[in-house]
């Protein structure tokens, strides 16, 4: 299955849950969750794009572990997403829910690559930045940078 979609990322960030859950959305965030650009809490996991503005995101749920060249991203992330309820859930920060979509209950690997970041005019409302979301069914694992971005402003 594969989606598109713009999405308001208000705060930096927009958010990926089980829908039955409703999982609470006032995390604290460390450096460290700023510098991996994904955070997470049961049944949540938090996505945080560059821009502060509506980003393109693509979705796909796979079978297994994407196998893909990393060169065209600048930073790539992992975590781990429960999904009990099998409704996942992409809500924006302060607007609404985007889309729901069934999937087969349990746990799954989100994978956040984050094109474009070096593309942001000064002020970081224009850019052609970029997103891609790739979930497949597997065990909960701690979060972890693929490939890490560092900004050369």
């Amino acid at each position: 299955m594969q989606r598109r979609y713009e999405i308001f990322a208000d705060y930096h960030q927009f958010y990926l849950w089980d829908q039955a859950e409703s999982p609470d959305t006032a995390l604290d965030y460390t450096d460290e969750d700023l510098h991996r650009r994904v955070k997470t809490a049961p049944f949540l996991v938090v996505i945080q794009p560059e821009r502060n503005m509506s980003v393109p995101v693509e979705l796909a749920i796979v079978d297994r572990a994407p196998d893909d060249a990393l060169d065209r991203w600048d930073h790539v992330a992992e975590a781990s997403l429960d999904l009990p309820s099998g409704r996942l859930e992409i809500h924006e920060c302060t607007g609404g829910s985007i889309d729901v979509l069934t999937v087969a209950p349990g746990p799954y690997r989100v994978r956040a690559y984050f094109g474009g970041l070096g593309t942001l005019t000064d002020d970081g409302l224009d850019g052609e930045d970029h997103y891609r979301l790739v979930l497949w069914p597997a065990p909960a694992a701690p979060v972890a940078v693929i490939k890490h971005y560092a900004d050369p402003r």
